[in-house]
């Protein structure tokens, strides 16, 4: 029964349109597919958490989507062998080479993020060491944004990742679940609905190897929502413990 509610509550949800904030450079145009929270909403007897206005939580709940049913593709254009676990795709290119894996789309977001702001960006692709693969605020070119973007998908990974964010306790959008290692994995939360009694579901959405578009996942459920209670599974990854989720 609550499958069925869940089905049926964001399959008909149409929440306002976002907010003024910061916008999603690598497009132009209204989304072809609407954005997140439009398409989906909160698990029955939720709300959303409350996140601020123009914050990174704001921004990746408003993500655009590319129309309902659309399939995951392989940066080199192939179809992913599994179409079974995700229930939309984010328009939000890959590019032509084997590099926005996991963590690479997870710091390409938050990356996309700050340079829509005119924040300054850094990422360190050796963990524990200084070295910083930089960008300066207010620097709006985007075609050598992209190239800054080759670089930290090359150098950076989820061991360096990991390395660099801090811990979370309680997870809220734009916090990350990652495992860090060669290979590890990264999964971005991208939303969170809170019950009356402190219950949280997590919106989560991933990359994967190889290189492809990005992705929201599909609970066990059938649903975009997994509760929040560690170990956490995923659709194609080892369990995630309570000390895997980070926050930039």
């Amino acid at each position: 029964m609550r499958r069925a509610l869940l089905l049926l509550a964001f399959l008909w949800y149409a929440p306002p349109a976002r907010a003024d904030g910061p916008g999603y450079r690598w497009r132009s145009g209204a989304p072809s597919g609407g954005e997140l929270a439009q398409r989906f909403a909160p698990p029955a007897g939720t709300t959303r958490m409350a996140v601020a206005p123009g914050s990174f939580g704001d921004w990746l709940r408003h993500l655009p989507l590319l129309p309902p049913g659309a399939q995951v593709h392989l940066f080199d254009g192939r179809l992913k062998a599994r179409q079974d676990v995700h229930l939309a795709v984010v328009d939000l290119d890959v590019g032509t080479r084997d590099l926005q894996q996991c963590a690479d789309a997870v710091m390409r977001l938050r990356a996309e993020y700050l340079f829509a702001s005119g924040a300054a960006i850094a990422f360190h692709p050796d963990p524990g060491k200084p070295r910083a693969i930089a960008w300066p605020a207010h620097d709006t070119d985007r075609r050598r944004f992209e190239k800054y973007l080759v670089r930290v998908f090359a150098d950076a990974g989820t061991a360096s990742l990991a390395a660099e964010l801090g811990p979370a306790r309680e997870p809220a959008p734009g916090d990350v679940l990652i495992q860090g290692g060669y290979p590890g994995h990264a999964i971005l939360v991208l939303d969170v609905a809170i019950a009356a009694d402190g219950r949280r579901y997590l919106m989560l959405g991933q990359s994967y190897m190889p290189a492809q578009q990005f992705h929201v996942l599909k609970a066990a459920d059938g649903s975009p929502w997994f509760a929040a209670a560690f170990p956490l599974a995923t659709p194609e990854w080892r369990p995630f413990a309570a000390a895997d989720l980070k926050r930039f």
